[in-house]
C-alpha cells in the first residue's frame, strides 16, 4: 500500500499527495474559483457584446452589420481569455497549449482552404462594406436585396422573393453592382417614331409628358434627342433622372404615358412590316 501511495502520478505529485486533505481542499477551492471565473467571464462577454450592439443602435449612421460582427469578436475574445484564466488556476501551462492549438489550427486551415477563403472574404466585406443590409445589388449574376451578411456567405432575396446564398469568396472576388448607394438614378428609354412624323412635335410631346410627372428631376438636365435613324423609325434617346426608390415604377409608367401621349398627338409609332410579292 505504501508503495502504491508513493507512485508519482502527475507533475511530481504522488498518489498520497493527490488524496491528501490539503490537496483535495485546494482542488475544491480551485474548482469553485474556476466556476466563479467562468460565470463572471460569460457575464462580461454578454455585457460587452450588448454594449457594442447598442452603440450601433443609438447611431443610425453606423453600420449594423459591422457592429454585429464586432460584437461576436468581443464575445469570443472574452470567452477565450476566461478559459485561459481558468486553465491557469489548475496549473496548466497555457503557453504550450496555445502552441498546440496553433499547430492544430494550421492543419485544419490547410484542410479547409475553401471555407477559410469565405471567412477571409467575409471579414473584408464587413470591414470595407461594399454592400450592407437592405442594399439592392447584383453579384456574380445574381440580383436581389441583401438580407444577411455573415462570415461564410451573403444572403440575397430576389425581386420575386427567392432566397439566394452567395459564398463570400464569390462576393468579394467579383464585380459588385450596388443600386442603393446613390440617391438618384438615371432612367433611359428609346422611343421610335415614323419617318413621316413631325419630329419637333414628337420631341415636345415626349418632353412635356415626362417632365409633367412629379417624379422627374429637372437637375441634372434631361436629355431628349434623336440619336438614331433606324430601318423603320427615327429613334429618340431619352434620359431623365429620378429618385432611386422611384426608379422601377417610374421607368415603367413613362413608357405607357409617352405611348398614349404620342397617340393623342397623332405621332405614329412604327413597327416592322413585310410586303409579300407573289410572282406571276
Amino acid at each position: 500500500m505504501e508503495n502504491f501511495l508513493a507512485i508519482e502520478i502527475w507533475n511530481g505529485r504522488t498518489v498520497a499527495d493527490l488524496i491528501s486533505p490539503e490537496y483535495l481542499l485546494g482542488l475544491a477551492g480551485n474548482i469553485v474559483g474556476a466556476v466563479a471565473i467562468l460565470i463572471v467571464g460569460f457575464m462580461l462577454a454578454r455585457f460587452f457584446r450588448r454594449r457594442v450592439v447598442r452603440l450601433a443602435q443609438k447611431h443610425e449612421n453606423l453600420d449594423q452589420t459591422l457592429f454585429n460582427f464586432l460584437s461576436n469578436i468581443v464575445w469570443y475574445a472574452v470567452v477565450a481569455l476566461t478559459i485561459l484564466i481558468v486553465l491557469n488556476t489548475f496549473g496548466v501551462q497555457t503557453a504550450s497549449l496555445i502552441a498546440v492549438f496553433g499547430a492544430a489550427g494550421l492543419a485544419i486551415g490547410l484542410a479547409l482552404q475553401g471555407t477559410l477563403s469565405n471567412v477571409a472574404a467575409g471579414v473584408m466585406i464587413v470591414f470595407f462594406r461594399p454592400i450592407k443590409l437592405g442594399d439592392f445589388v447584383s453579384i456574380n449574376g445574381e440580383m436581389g436585396t441583401v438580407m444577411n451578411i455573415n462570415l461564410n456567405f451573403t444572403e440575397l432575396a430576389t425581386v420575386d422573393n427567392v432566397q439566394v446564398i452567395v459564398p463570400n469568396s464569390q462576393v468579394w472576388g467579383n464585380t459588385i453592382t450596388n443600386y442603393s448607394v446613390y440617391d438618384q438614378r438615371r432612367a433611359e428609354w428609346i422611343f421610335g417614331v415614323s419617318y413621316g412624323s413631325n419630329l419637333q412635335l414628337a420631341e415636345q410631346t415626349i418632353r412635356e409628358t415626362i417632365m409633367a410627372d412629379p417624379r422627374s428631376l429637372a437637375e441634372p438636365e434631361p436629355f431628349i434627342q434623336v440619336n438614331n435613324l433606324g430601318d423603320f423609325s427615327v429613334d429618340f434617346l431619352v434620359r431623365v433622372w429620378v429618385a432611386r426608390p422611384e426608379y422601377f415604377a417610374y421607368q415603367a409608367d413613362m413608357k405607357r404615358k409617352v405611348k398614349e401621349a404620342l397617340d393623342v398627338a397623332g405621332v405614329e409609332i412604327p413597327f416592322p412590316t413585310q410586303t409579300m410579292i407573289r410572282a406571276e
